[in-house]
């Protein structure tokens, strides 16, 4: 399994809209261990895959339905699945409800299950086949009326008596939020300079930190040296730049690399497949 780059994820919702509704986004070819102030609800149908929450990992066979807490880390449900599925992935601002959980009776049971999140919760055969198919057409609704539908799915996942919860304990994100901060500005740097040679010394400089004690810090939040990780970055964009129609060559320079031989060698390590290989496979699929 790939190292543990964990990513703090901004969600964008709109101002007309407490949630955030993403439907079908493809992340099959992507790694993306990431983490986020809001509490996720994920329905895949269609697909055997991986179910990595916090700590949990298990897989999952035809659908998997799951609640997932703030800032707890996890990877995205549809990471190495080839097959044809459908996925519903619904981003909740953390304070959702948050003073009328406490006031109404009538969310008491919602405020539980919200409580619940942060163990990480799966739902088994029955309350996918109820709330599936409701959560596929939420799209389509005006968002008063998805308001409503969503209290309304929110209340038969906390009636659900075939819940599971992935940890024992509320899931804890152990890094401070100083930390979050200077790996965000490290990973914009990178954002802004992945296409020319970036230095520990530059890097670590710009981080206010030694050499030595930027080695150690980024080691200890991401799992891998920077230089692993600038190599992943750059790899991920070339993906994209070859499915844009660019040659190895055009990618690897646009990306970064200095030598192609390098370039070639470093994304067979990440992927399993040379670049060329790759841009094929994908200009048949499509």
């Amino acid at each position: 399994m790939p190292h543990l780059t964990k990513v703090l994820e901004k969600i964008s919702t709109s101002d007309k809209s407490s949630l955030s509704l993403l439907v079908n986004p493809n992340l099959s070819d992507l790694f993306y261990w990431h983490f986020h102030p809001e509490l996720e609800l994920v329905f895949i149908d269609g697909a055997d895959g991986t179910r990595h929450v916090g700590n949990h990992i298990s897989k999952f066979k035809g659908s998997d339905l799951v609640f997932i807490g703030s800032n707890i880390p996890h990877l995205n449900f549809d990471y190495g699945i080839k097959s044809a599925y459908q996925k519903i992935v619904i981003h909740i601002k953390p304070d959702f409800l948050k003073d009328s959980m406490y006031t109404m009776p009538e969310l008491k049971e919602i405020h539980h299950l919200f409580e619940l999140s942060n163990f990480g919760v799966s739902f088994g055969k029955e309350t996918k086949g109820l709330v599936g198919e409701r959560l596929k057409k939420l799209n389509i609704l005006n968002h008063f009326d998805q308001f409503l539908e969503f209290l309304s799915i929110l209340r038969v996942l906390a009636q659900a008596k075939d819940r599971e919860l992935l940890h024992d304990r509320p899931v804890e994100n152990q890094h401070t939020n100083k930390d979050h901060q200077r790996l965000s500005n490290i990973y914009a740097y990178i954002e802004n300079n992945y296409q020319k040679k970036i230095s520990i010394g530059e890097i670590a400089d710009y981080s206010s930190l030694t050499k030595e004690a930027f080695c150690r810090y980024f080691k200890k939040m991401t799992k891998l040296t920077f230089t692993e990780f600038v190599n992943q970055y750059r790899v991920d964009k070339s993906k994209k730049l070859l499915l844009r129609d660019y040659n190895v060559t055009e990618s690897c320079f646009e990306c970064g690399f200095d030598s192609v031989s390098y370039f070639n060698r470093t994304f067979k390590k990440l992927t399993g497949e040379n670049p060329s290989v790759f841009k094929k496979r994908f200009s048949y699929v499509s």
